[in-house]
């Protein structure tokens, strides 16, 4: 079980039909064996050992779907920089892993005299533009170029394939280490969970490459030899004409992205008829949004995926079947779905005991997909993977269906006056507002409370909405002790680059300087 198997199944059953778009760059299936293999040895002469970590940054394109497969296929791991990160960040994720070798694109190729300042351990960059090769980089093309193709390296399932580093929302960021054999079975598990046609398929990756979601579209995609449509950042006008152009028939969006798109003005121009399934994940999505998004495209079948990047990433899935009318439609369309094939899930206490169906505690699961820990951080291995079981800290409960419902992430639940508040919960009675374009409920200190409810609105533009409408609308949705006691409104929310809320962002002005912090 192997990340290359793809290439070589292609090459071999259909070694001339497309396998990667972008742009104007077309590679058949032999093309992106043969530049993998490349590229491999390329990687190789630089000086990559089998394991040694190899980082890349740059937009999506071709070449980052190849240094996926050259990286894999010369022996080493993929380390994909967080391309919202600065350069300090940048360094600290090259250093914790030892990566020597960063492949960068035009838009960072800049950045490359300030890592060389602040890492110790950068040795080469390799420079993957369309220009003239940068002072002191060595150009990819080139050596392409030159290099001859090598077999690929022998691998085992175990074998460590990606350092992926979380977004550090509190302390440093988390190298987590995955397999091929995480990443393979993770792909074919998802597939199994949410099978679609392969033929006339083609797919759109437009979540950021260096993102767990984005290389398992990649995966999941070439595995069955389904072509994939690499659009270089999420811009919904570039989603919609690779949509419409290339007949694409599968997609991938996060909340925020999926709102985006159907509320650009130009939607109602695109013929989008081919589209067959759109998963969503990542984030949260509220009712409304899905109810607008199902309207927007009602050929199109929908379904949910829920994970992290522990887990490679998929743990869960609602299915297509769940979001059709029926009397149970309301009740499951709230859930995550059930585990898919490979994953076994449960609710704990904060003691690890298992509790009864409808008990919220924390989510935890266990299976092949489970990473093999954090890079160079055994604490926080052990307590994240104690008992052989991921705890994803994400707070939920499980139907007695074996549907997961994801509350909220335990760091986002508020504790108002000794009671529970779930922020998903408010969002969601806020987001029926028509006036709301985003919103976020965090806890916020409060002396006669210990914490208060707090919603940050982003209106729609040219719509007035006042605090006193939002606090009156929610007392009609939920429970008092649940509503906003407070509101402000923003121009725009934290987004991290795959698209998440970045709620600890929202919180650090009211925490600064307390004895206890949320989150």
């Amino acid at each position: 079980m192997f990340l290359t198997q793809p290439l070589h199944k292609g090459r071999r059953e259909k070694a001339r039909d497309t396998a990667v778009v972008c742009g104007s760059k077309r590679l058949d299936f032999g093309e992106l064996a043969d530049r993998a293999s490349r590229l491999a040895a390329v990687l190789q002469q630089l000086g990559m050992q089998r394991g040694d970590r190899v980082g890349m940054m740059s937009l999506n394109s071709h070449r980052f779907v190849e240094y996926f497969f050259g990286t894999w296929w010369g022996g080493g791991v993929i380390n994909p920089v967080n391309i919202r990160w600065n350069p300090k960040e940048v360094a600290y994720s090259l250093d914790d892993c030892n990566t020597r070798i960063l492949l960068v694109d035009d838009l960072f190729a800049p950045m490359a005299p300030a890592l060389r300042q602040l890492s110790a351990s950068l040795r080469t960059v390799v420079y993957c533009g369309d220009g003239a090769v940068p002072e002191g980089m060595v150009g990819y093309e080139a050596l392409l170029a030159e290099a001859e193709p090598i077999d690929d390296a022998p691998h085992g399932a175990d074998e460590l394939a990606a350092v992926m580093y979380t977004g550090g929302t509190t302390g440093q960021p988390k190298g987590v280490m995955l397999t091929h054999g995480s990443l393979y079975i993770n792909a074919l598990g998802t597939v199994a969970a949410l099978p679609r046609d392969t033929e006339d398929a083609a797919a759109i990756v437009a979540a950021p490459m260096f993102h767990v979601a984005g290389c398992g579209i990649a995966l999941q995609s070439l595995q069955r030899l389904v072509p994939i449509h690499v659009v270089p950042m999420f811009d919904e006008l570039a989603v919609l004409e690779t949509l419409q152009s290339a007949r694409i028939t599968e997609m991938f969006l996060v909340p925020t992205m999926i709102k985006r798109v159907i509320e650009h003005p130009r939607f109602a121009e695109f013929d989008l008829s081919n589209l067959r399934l759109l998963s969503y994940g990542a984030a949260p999505i509220d009712a409304a949004l899905l109810d607008q998004a199902m309207r927007a495209f009602p050929r199109t079948a929908f379904a949910q995926v829920y994970g992290m990047t522990e887990l490679s990433p998929v743990v869960t899935a609602l299915p297509p079947h769940c979001h059709q009318p029926g009397p149970d439609r309301e009740r499951l369309l709230r859930s995550a779905g059930t585990p898919i094939a490979i994953a076994e899930v449960r609710i704990v206490d904060g003691d690890d005991n298992e509790l009864p169906f409808g008990q919220v505690g924390e989510i935890v699961a266990r299976g092949p997909m489970v990473m093999k820990g954090y890079w160079n951080k055994p604490q926080e291995t052990e307590a994240a993977l104690r008992g052989g079981w991921m705890h994803t800290g994400d707070g939920g409960y499980m139907d007695a269906h074996g549907f997961v419902y994801v509350v909220d992430r335990m760091k986002d639940m508020i504790v108002s006056g000794g009671e529970n508040v779930y922020s998903a919960e408010v969002e969601n009675a806020i987001a029926q507002l028509p006036q709301v374009l985003m919103s976020a409920v965090i806890g916020v200190p409060d002396d006669k409370w210990g914490e208060r409810v707090h919603a940050v609105i982003v209106r729609r533009e040219g719509m007035a909405l006042e605090a006193e409408a939002v606090i009156a609308h929610c007392r009609e949705q939920i429970a008092t002790y649940k509503c906003p006691r407070s509101v402000e409104f923003r121009d725009a929310l934290p987004l991290s680059a795959a698209g998440k809320l970045q709620k600890f962002q929202l919180r650090e002005p009211f925490w600064a300087g307390k004895a206890r912090r949320v989150g």
